[in-house]
C-alpha cells in the first residue's frame, strides 16, 4: 500500500527557509521547487521534508496554522553519527539563525544530542544515540 512518507511544513518564507537548512547541511529536490514550496532532503533514506508558505499549507490542511511560539505541533528528530557531529551541527544551526532551546548535552547515559527551532519555530531533536551504553 503505502511507498514512501513524507513530512509536509508551513514556512513563512520558502526562500529563507530554504536558506537556513542549506546553511545547516540539507540538500534539496530543484525539481520539486516551486516559489511557494520545496522538497528537502532528509538523511540517507532520502526522508523528504516538504516546506510549503504558509497559505498554500493551509489550503490543504483546511486548519489554521499552529502558533509554534506558543505550542508546538510535532518535534521532528534526527539522528547524528557522533558527539562531534551533534557539537559541529549545533553550532551551524546558531549560525544560521536557528534557536537552540535545549544545548548540546548527555542524556539518560547513552544518548547526546540538543533541540532547535527553525526560523519558522518548528522544533528539531538531534541524538546521537550509543546503544553500547543502554543498560
Amino acid at each position: 500500500m503505502t511507498k514512501q512518507i513524507w513530512l509536509n511544513l508551513p514556512v513563512k518564507e520558502v526562500a529563507k527557509s530554504k536558506a537556513f537548512f542549506s546553511k545547516i547541511g540539507f540538500s534539496f529536490n530543484k525539481e520539486h521547487d516551486t516559489p511557494s514550496s520545496t522538497a528537502m532532503i532528509v538523511g540517507e533514506g532520502k526522508f523528504v521534508v516538504m516546506l510549503f508558505e504558509e497559505t498554500l499549507f493551509a489550503g490543504f490542511t483546511k486548519n489554521k496554522i499552529t502558533d509554534t511560539q506558543s505550542s508546538s505541533e510535532v518535534l521532528i528528530s534526527i539522528d547524528a553519527e557522533s558527539v562531534s557531529e551533534v557539537d559541529e551541527l549545533a553550532q551551524k544551526v546558531q549560525d544560521a539563525g536557528g534557536t537552540i532551546f535545549a544545548p548540546p548535552a548527555e542524556e539518560q547515559g547513552w544518548m547526546y544530542g540538543f533541540g532547535f527551532a527553525d526560523l519558522d519555530g518548528h522544533r528539531w531533536n538531534v541524538l546521537f544515540m550509543d546503544f553500547n551504553k543502554l543498560s
